[in-house]
């Protein structure tokens, strides 16, 4: 995983630090979101400031993204899914934006994008004609409910419930 960090780093063009390289690696290797603290703990020996300063140099990359949550704990993630289909768009510095599942019992938090790279809210949005992008669908969709005027610039869907191990 090591090696597949830092090769998404040095294609992000960010500074390939070891800190760096550790927590991305960390964060491909998880299915559901870490907290810093979760990172802390796998990292025992890296300082708190480095470990902040690194998460927020890969949120502002792209390489991984800052989930809130209503716990009021801040979780990072960065899917191999979402690499390898190009779902972050560098270039503008935005991610790609999605829904999260986040478990109540465990408080896990999970991406909703499918593996195969499939946006999980293209697929419950009704195709529209002349919307290009999810994106251009929910716009539409907020001016026609809150009138002309309002414009989004993040889309932060969550839903909850209960995660396969909790379930049981």
């Amino acid at each position: 995983m090591a090696a597949l960090a830092e090769a998404q780093l040095r294609e992000a063009g960010v500074r390939v630090t070891q800190a760096r390289v550790n927590v991305l690696g960390a964060l491909l290797e998880t299915r559901s979101a870490a907290s810093h603290q979760d990172i802390q703990d796998r990292f025992a020996d890296m300082d708190r400031v480095t470990l902040y300063r690194a998460l927020d140099c890969l949120t502002e990359a792209g390489l991984a993204h800052k989930i809130s949550s209503d716990d009021r704990i801040f979780r990072y993630s960065a899917g191999a899914d979402h690499a390898e289909h190009g779902l972050h768009d560098h270039s503008h510095g935005k991610q790609h934006q999605h829904g999260h599942f986040k478990c109540t019992r465990c408080n896990r938090v999970f991406c909703l994008d499918a593996s195969d790279g499939t946006d999980f809210l293209a697929t419950v949005l009704p195709p529209a004609e002349g919307h290009h992008s999810t994106a251009a669908q929910l716009q539409s969709a907020l001016r026609r409910t809150l009138g002309k005027g309002f414009q989004s610039h993040e889309v932060e869907l969550t839903i909850k419930g209960w995660c396969a191990d909790c379930a049981d």
